[in-house]
């Protein structure tokens, strides 16, 4: 992943865009503290997915629906 700061950014911008379209990550930084990421729309879509994913595995996490889990539910429900 590659850094740059946000006034050098700013300058280069078009490369910049450039750089991400062919699949890499770029992060702005300001005083040498990142604060913006430019990634792909597909590379933003698959962490969005990712995100959700983890977030559905800690709702589920410990809940019961009566007296049975989540997992024995999805077990169950394989059989």
């Amino acid at each position: 992943m590659k850094q740059i700061g946000a006034r050098e950014a700013s300058v280069h911008f078009s490369r910049l865009l450039d750089a991400v379209a062919r699949g890499e990550s770029v992060t702005i930084t300001r005083r040498g503290r990142p604060v913006a990421m430019l990634v792909s729309v597909a590379i933003r879509r698959q962490l969005q997915v990712l995100n959700a994913i983890e977030g559905f595995r800690e709702f589920r996490a410990g809940r019961l629906l009566g007296n049975v889990s989540f997992h024995e539910l999805i077990v169950d429900g394989r059989r």
